[in-house]
């Protein structure tokens, strides 16, 4: 869901953690959210590049994007609709 009525994504500024702070950040976020919601994280650690997107799909999340800005990873998730 997309467009001018879809909710905003929350955000989560990880940048500074080092592993595995960022990753277990993510997980407690992303199972506080509600189904279909989603949550933009933003993390420095250089293993986050692998450890979220293994996250991601170890929750059963989708990771709608993806991109490195210098030192900065930026991950879009969505939790997946009827997760735990």
């Amino acid at each position: 869901m997309s467009g001018p009525l879809a909710p905003s994504p929350v955000e989560l500024d990880l940048t500074g953690l080092k592993c595995p702070l960022p990753t277990l950040r993510t997980r407690k976020a992303l199972r506080a959210l509600a189904p279909g919601a989603r949550l933009r994280v933003s993390c420095t650690d250089p293993l986050s590049g692998i450890d979220i997107p293994n996250l991601v799909r170890e929750e059963g999340a989708a990771l709608e994007a993806q991109e490195r800005d210098g030192p900065v990873f930026r991950f879009l998730i969505r939790r997946a609709p009827g997760t735990r």
